[in-house]
């Protein structure tokens, strides 16, 4: 029987309402009539409708075709349901899973909140939530003993310090040591500036006189201060003072990171010391320069890597960056030679 075709006690009911003896509804058998009219006859009377079929009129066809409906539903849900069951688990990358060992279709003991994408369209220079850090230290810095081996070929050569303000718990940092070893890793990385064979540095002791310039792990309210970062943009932000010859990087950022980056710490400690230092070599901001590509290291990326956004934080204060509001967003990098091999 198909969809919408009457079955048969649907027929049976139609065939019994039917004229198969000639008797007409409400009036006499024909069969009991005479073969001849009367000489006057009377006019005959309309004819009441009465019978199952003129009672429910078209309601008799519906309801079958309902029930055929509602049976065909439950069939092919029973036949889902069967389908379900009887499917193999699959392990994430797709392959069949022991269900024995993998927990088959057990429901999990708990399960993972998803956190969801990183909207880089929005506001994305808030500090994100972490550990506990120096808010205010002494203002004054003391030098990380030690010094290296010269690194880079390139003929400009520049020397460094590397310093602690004064009064910074080690607990917020890992300690002088541990900062220490993260610049020097980072400024002798081919990745960066002294992969590109235009400059070489060199990290010098305390008693170096005039090094180039101090790369300098500062507290936010030291970093805040007009004759250190400022505060224009109410971020909290790492920088390079030009009077002080000295890369300011904020222990706030240091400790947290950025939005951006997604809780990647040491990729985005990587960025600070290679944007800041990028400013020591006379290097500006820049915006991102194509939809997904990986955003210049002299990009803005504490504050997000949307062009859009970073454009608007800067237009708020008045600052002559050359970022467009062009809708364009790259993807968050480290490195100012990001296609060289990492060191080691």
């Amino acid at each position: 029987m198909t969809q919408g075709e009457p079955d048969t006690a649907t027929r049976s009911s139609r065939s019994a309402s039917e004229p198969g003896d000639r008797q007409s509804r409400g009036g006499r058998r024909t069969t009991a009539e005479p073969l001849a009219a009367a000489w006057a006859p009377q006019r005959p009377r309309p004819a009441r409708k009465r019978g199952f079929v003129a009672t429910y009129g078209w309601r008799i066809y519906a309801v079958p075709v309902l029930v055929a409906v509602t049976a065909l539903v439950v069939v092919r849900t029973a036949g889902d349901k069967a389908d379900t069951v009887a499917s193999a688990p699959t392990s994430e990358a797709g392959s069949p899973v022991n269900p024995v060992t993998d927990g088959g279709n057990a429901p999990p003991d708990v399960t993972e909140r998803p956190g969801g994408p990183i909207d880089v369209n929005v506001p994305s220079a808030e500090l994100p939530n972490g550990g506990a850090f120096t808010q205010a230290g002494a203002g004054s810095f003391h030098v990380v003993p030690g010094s290296g081996q010269k690194v880079g070929t390139g003929p400009k050569f520049f020397t460094y310090t590397v310093e602690v303000e004064n009064g910074v718990d080690p607990a917020s940092y890992g300690g002088d040591e541990a900062f220490a070893s993260l610049v020097d890793s980072t400024m002798a990385d081919p990745r960066g500036w002294t992969g590109l064979g235009e400059i070489s540095v060199q990290r010098v002791p305390a008693e170096f006189p005039n090094p180039s310039f101090r790369i300098s792990l500062t507290t936010p309210d030291t970093a805040h201060r007009a004759d250190m970062c400022g505060y224009s943009i109410k971020y909290e932000s790492s920088c390079y003072r030009s009077s002080e010859k000295r890369v300011m990087i904020n222990l706030a950022r240091w400790s947290r990171g950025a939005v951006a980056f997604g809780g990647d710490m040491l990729t985005y400690r990587q960025y600070a010391l290679n944007h800041e230092v990028g400013h020591a070599f006379r290097n500006n901001h820049v915006g991102c320069p194509q939809a997904g590509a990986l955003a210049p290291v002299m990009m803005q990326q504490s504050f997000g890597v949307a062009n859009d956004y970073v454009a608007q934080l800067n237009k708020q204060v008045g600052n002559p960056d050359p970022v467009k509001a062009d809708g364009l967003v790259c993807k968050p990098n480290a490195w100012p030679n990001p296609q060289a091999r990492p060191a080691g």
